[in-house]
Order: C-alpha cells, then structure tokens, then sequence
C-alpha cells in the first residue's frame, strides 16, 4: 500500500456543512428558502437566472442545486439539462422548486435530469426532508466513489 493510500483520507463528509446552491429569480423565494435551511447547518449560495446559476455551479461545484423552473437567461430545465450532461456536474442532485405543477412540466424536468421535484408554495418540513434525503445520497455516491479510487490504489500497489 502507498503511504498516501490510507481510508481516512476517502471519508466523506456529514450532511451538516454541506454546500447548497438556490437558484431562483424571486430574491424573496430564495430567502426563504435558505431561512427554512439556516437552521440545517448548511453553506448556502443564491443565483438569481440561468447563467448565474451554471457559472455558481462551476466556482464552487455545491453538493445539492434548488432550481426555480421559470428563470431568465437560460430556463432551469435548460440548466438542469446541461449540468446533466457534463460529467463533471452530473452527479450533482438537483431539487427542482416551481410553482409549475402540471403532470407535463413534472415530465418535463424529469427528462431534463432532474432528481426531485418540489411545488410553490413550499412546506418547510418536506424541504428539509427531501434536501437531507438528497444529500445522503450525495454524499454516500461521493464515498463510494472514494473506495473504489482507494481499492484501484490498493490494487495497484500490489500488482507493482
């Protein structure tokens, strides 16, 4: 084994602390939406359209993404879609929040690659639930992908 190739060194990290991005074009929306989250622990940034989201995105790669449908500049459909199909972004759980409920704009956002959906007027608990939930799962794929880069070490170091 390599001295670097130690487990601690893959762990990830808690859910607490974790970097949350709010996409939506309503200042008011996204305040409330990080006053709902403030008490979760978590590194919230805001982006207010399309572009700003996808440049947010890039600067400071969050674990989860709150994206608002109806945005200028680029629509969150658009964004999602694009973040979805960057490898280095796709793995990055995005949380679609919209006043759109309609079974068609469901569909729509579900093709675009997004990995939940939550209706206008938000509930506080079931956004605390679900963003935890979402999370987990990020951060549980983020430690799967760290053992398997350990084992790949492990391996290499064996067979060298």
């Amino acid at each position: 084994m390599s001295q670097d190739a130690s487990p601690s060194k893959y762990q990830a990290g808690p859910v607490s602390g974790s970097k949350v991005l709010i996409a939506d074009d309503n200042q008011q929306n996204c305040e409330l939406l990080d006053a709902y989250l403030s008490d979760e622990g978590y590194e919230i940034s805001m982006a207010f359209d399309g572009q700003q989201t996808l440049d947010a995105v890039a600067d400071s790669q969050p674990d989860l993404i709150l994206l608002d449908i109806m945005m200028p500049r680029l629509s969150g459909y658009e964004v999602c879609q694009q973040l979805k199909q960057d490898k280095r972004t796709k793995d990055i759980p995005i949380l679609m929040v919209t006043a759109l409920a309609e079974k068609a704009d469901i569909e729509k956002a579900v093709e675009a690659g997004c990995d939940d959906f939550l209706s206008k007027p938000v509930n506080s608990l079931e956004l605390k639930t679900r963003v935890r939930s979402l999370l987990r799962v990020r951060h549980l794929t983020n430690e799967r992908d760290r053992l398997l880069a350990y084992l790949s070490e492990v391996e290499a170091s064996q067979e060298g």
